[in-house]
């Protein structure tokens, strides 16, 4: 039973990533990165990561440096040699299931500095927003506004885990068509990413209002619309992930259909002394 790591896209096993596919919800995250990594982003000293166990992998995770490692649903027992096989690497934090990311920081050695407490939710039957309002698919002439409230959106949702600038992310994204704009009177009110479906399972996110547009539906205008345009790009399971610290937003997205599957956490840790 062993952990094995790369820094090479093309050196991580299909059997990996298959891993990762057989639960496409609980993985949603890895296999969204894996994914773009394969569009060029996060190739800034990246490193992937498998376990075997009797000739067969039983685990995977990646890590996006400054971002925290990244966690699939791995079993328990494979959390402790992954903390000791990694205790040079010096990540952030780790970010994934809650029982994984807890074993995690506690094999570390390494003392929680915050925590970013979330919960998975999938969509069940869409239903539409508590009011009316436009939203339509982002294009090049947003780009700039998109890439300041994605800033402001990191700056204010995870102020203690260290980010790349966005910048290339959403070029990229917004050139995949996976941005949605919500408008009033011609003006961008709220935006909602979403990514591009993988075997038909896409993850809605992220979901930013700035401050002086909220407390007025927008956000659930906007989530509503994202999720429309996913479902017709070919996703036919939607995820999301909440704060759980917001309870407005997770009222919000149940409102629209969303339902609880799994609490997740970013975790932050001390650097070792």
């Amino acid at each position: 039973m062993v952990w094995r790591f790369t820094a090479s896209l093309d050196e991580f096993p299909g059997a990996a990533e298959a891993w990762l596919r057989r639960d496409p919800v609980r993985n949603t995250v890895p296999l969204t990165v894996l994914g773009r990594m394969r569009h060029g982003l996060w190739q800034d000293d990246p490193l992937l990561g498998w376990f075997t166990s009797g000739g067969e992998v039983r685990a995977a995770m990646l890590h996006t440096p400054p971002s925290p490692l990244l966690l699939g649903d791995i079993p328990l027992d494979t959390v402790a040699p992954l903390a000791r096989e990694l205790r040079e690497r010096e990540a952030t934090g780790v970010n994934g299931p809650l029982r994984q990311t807890e074993a995690f920081a506690a094999a570390s050695g390494r003392a929680e500095t915050a925590r970013v407490s979330m919960r998975l939710y999938r969509l069940g039957a869409l239903r539409p927003p508590s009011r009316g309002g436009a939203a339509r698919v982002a294009g090049e002439r947003d780009v700039e506004l998109i890439t300041q409230w994605m800033r402001e959106f990191l700056a204010e949702a995870e102020p203690e885990v260290g980010h790349d600038d966005p910048a290339a992310q959403v070029k990229h994204r917004v050139g995949q068509g996976e941005f949605v704009l919500a408008e009033e009177a011609g003006r961008p009110v709220a935006m909602a990413g979403f990514s591009r479906p993988i075997i038909g399972m896409s993850r809605i996110g992220p979901v930013y209002t700035p401050p002086e547009f909220r407390r007025r539906g927008y956000g659930s205008v906007v989530t509503h619309g994202a999720s429309r345009v996913a479902q017709e790009a070919g996703a036919d399971l939607l995820l999301l992930f909440t704060d759980l610290a917001n309870p407005t937003s997770n009222s919000v997205y149940q409102a629209l259909g969303y339902e609880p599957v799994a609490d997740y956490a970013a975790i932050t840790l001390a650097a070792r002394s």
